[in-house]
Parts: C-alpha cells; structure tokens; sequence
C-alpha cells in the first residue's frame, strides 16, 4: 500500500524546521513546499532564506521543490508533513492555534490512502487527541481506514552548521505498524545519521518532549548555583571549570532560556501531566527559575553600577544581542526582552544593538528599536547578551570603548576572559 517510490511530498510551514526538510527532500522526491506566507514563499521561490539555514547554492540542488501559497498545488500530494510552530498563549498553555489550522488545510485535499506526519513538539497524545479529528472533520475521512498518521519530531538546532538535518538521528512512529515502517523508511532515505523507531506516536511524542524538560532543568539548576556563588562572591565558571574536570559532570552554563524550544516545551508536558491529575513540581521550579533570569540579571547590572558610583537613573544601558541564541536570526520566545523591560523599571535608558536581526522585525515583535550602528563613549553600562561571533571578534577593548570612562560591563555569555570584564553571570 505505501511505497516509497510513490511518494509525492507536502511540507507545511516553511521555517526553521520545515525549509531543510523540503530542500532535502527536494533531492529524491516531488515536494510541495506550503506556507501561507506569501512574502516568504516569493523570497524562497528567488533562492534566499531569512533564517539562514539554507544557503542560495542549496536551492539548486533541491529541483524537485516546488514553493506555494496555493493550497490546491497539494492536491497531488500522498505524504503530508505538518512543521508549523507549537507555541504557548499569554498564560503559558499550549497554542495548538497554528497545528490546527494546518490540519484544517490538509484535510480539505486529504485522500484515501494518504499520510499524515507531524513534526511540531507537542505532548504525548496530542496528535491523535487534537489533531486527528480536525483531519477527519475537514476531510470526511475515518482515521486509520482511509487516511493514516505518523509522528517524527524534529530536532533542528537553528544557527547550528555542525549538526544538521541529515546528520541528526530521527525518531519515527505511525499509527499503525506499516505506517511505521513507511515513515521510518521515509525518512531513513534521507537521514545519514539513522533514524529509531518508536513503538506508537505517544512515546515519539514523549521523547521529544523530555529532551528539552531535561535540558532546561539543567540549566536551571546551573542558573541556581550562579545566583548562590554571587551571593558567596565566587566565579561561576571557575567553579564549573573546576568541577568539569570530572568526567560525568556535565558543561552546562547558566543564562537567559529562550526559543522555540526549550523554553517552551516544557509546559506542554506540565500542561498534559496536570490533565491527568499530576502536578509536576520540579519541572515548574526549574521553569519558575529560568524564567525569574532576567529580573535577576538587570538587578546585578544595576547594584554592580552603584557600586562603581555610575547613576542609574537615565543611565544609557547597552544591550549586546537580542536574539534567543548566538549567529541566528531567531527571535522567538528571546529572553533578552526580559532584562530590556527589567532595566527599564529602574529608570534606565537601553539600547540594543544586533547584527543578526531585522530592525523591522524587532519592533514589530517586541515593540523595541534596534541600533544599526554604534558610538563610542556612549554607554554607562554594557551587557554581552548574545555570543554571537561578531562580538567575539570585536575584542573586549573594542566594546569596552563604547562605554563612558566610568561603565560597567557584565558578560552574560563569558564571550571574554573575567580579568577584562567587571561582571559575569
């Protein structure tokens, strides 16, 4: 019934996740690439990608990609795969807003026979509890009798040129055993690093889950310590330099949790456990610390300034990077915003200055304006947010000139040795 030399692919949602996966794809099947973004569609159809992830030499090699807005150009594909974001509301819930809607739009060309993969991280279940019945409403098809599911999520790291799509083992599962198959095999053909099938969709689901609830418990727990030995008034890197010379302890480092990922999966796991009547306390200490970093980080800043006799009321604060992590364009879920608006609170001026970003874009998500360039002299204090490299390559005397001849710089990313910076997370 599902071969793979009949396959003729949809990726729906063209981001971080969705572009690779089509571009990749492109190399050994007919692929539809669907995003209802027509700006962007036209912008990749003239081989650029804003993200990044994609360089213009690549799109030559996928020729078998086709970029549409046009929900009819679907209509001859078989294998549909669904990499729209899953993000969280204002009271920190799951958004299944943007998952819904791409099943809605697939279930109006969905047939007899056809597949339905998802790739978006979302909490065990919750394919076949919410987005299932969308496919079978729109569709007016019997899920499992006329059309099948599968589950693969995705472990794109943005901004990262050593581990790429293909070079990244796939977790694979379907609804039923030959769906499975096809989907592991599916993507077995263009995954070099393999790929491991799991036993249903739940346990795909758990597994991507918890890969980011543990790295974010991680870090919390280093964001503890930090807070601990700058009440002890010892160096949180030495100490974890120190304690890294054994060999199980793991390099973690403390700092701001944002993204697509980390700082967000964890709640639809939270979400999921508090429905069926468990109430996940370490998971929410771990998010409740991550997410208390920036009123932390601005309150640091802004003692470390008296201390150092600068006045901090209208002071000019520069902020180093915007994005959630370094050489990437992504501003999603950025916790930098945390320390701008904490900083303000105290009657600061901030200024934010980052390469990497669209001034555009930043404003019209964070309502903040971007510097497109830089003045000496200017800044009363300074914080490295982001590492990105064009910071690194600056040097440290290059951004200590930009601050006044009484400033203060905090190095949230040790981007430069602690001997030539005056703080450090």
């Amino acid at each position: 019934m599902f071969a793979l030399e009949n396959a003729h692919i949809a990726v729906i949602g063209l981001g971080y996740v969705g572009l690779p996966l089509a571009i990749e794809f492109g190399k050994h099947y007919p692929v539809a690439a669907f995003d209802i973004n027509e700006q962007r569609i036209a912008e990749l159809n003239d081989g650029w990608d804003r993200t990044r992830e994609v360089a213009p030499a690549q799109f030559a090699g996928s020729t078998g990609v086709l970029f549409t807005p046009e929900v009819q150009d679907l209509k001859k594909c078989n294998v549909y795969i669904v990499t729209v974001p899953s993000p969280i509301d204002e009271h920190r819930r799951p958004d299944f807003a943007p998952l819904l809607a791409a099943s809605e739009t697939i279930g109006k060309v969905l047939k007899a026979n056809d597949i339905v993969i998802y790739e978006s991280t979302v909490y065990p279940g919750a394919t076949e509890e919410e987005c299932v019945p969308v496919l079978e409403r729109a569709s007016g098809l019997s899920f499992n009798n006329d059309f099948y599911v599968g589950y693969s999520p995705e472990r794109i790291n943005p901004g990262d040129k050593g581990r790429t799509l293909v070079s990244i083992t796939k977790v694979t599962s379907g609804s039923t055993p030959e769906v499975a198959d096809f989907v592991d095999s599916l993507y077995g053909s263009i995954i070099t690093a393999g790929t491991h099938k799991a036993s249903s969709i739940k346990v795909a689901e758990a597994a991507k889950v918890i890969e980011n609830t543990q790295r974010d418990l991680n870090i919390a727990l280093i964001n503890e310590l930090a807070k601990i030995f700058a009440r002890i008034g010892i160096d949180t890197e030495e100490v974890l330099l120190a304690a890294g010379t054994k060999w199980n302890f793991q390099p973690f480092r403390p700092g701001l949790v944002g993204g697509h990922c980390i700082g967000v999966d964890p709640y639809y796991l939270t979400h999921k456990a508090q429905a069926v009547g468990y109430n996940p306390e370490v998971i929410l200490s771990g998010r409740r610390i991550n997410d208390d970093m920036g009123r932390f980080i601005a309150g640091q800043l802004v003692k470390a300034m008296v201390r150092s006799r600068v006045q901090v009321c209208d002071a000019s604060v520069l902020v180093m990077g915007l994005t959630f992590k370094e050489n990437c364009p992504d501003l999603r879920n950025t916790r930098v915003v945390d320390v701008v608006e904490e900083l303000k609170e105290y009657g600061v001026n901030v200024s934010i200055y980052d390469p990497w970003v669209s001034p555009s874009e930043a404003k019209s998500v964070y309502g903040v304006d971007v510097l497109e360039t830089l003045e000496p002299d200017s800044f009363d204090g300074i914080i490295l947010a982001v590492a990105h490299s064009q910071f690194r390559e600056m040097g440290v005397d290059a951004v200590r000139a930009l601050g006044r001849k009484q400033h203060v710089l905090y190095d949230l990313k040790y981007v430069f040795p602690s001997s030539t910076t005056d703080l450090r997370l």
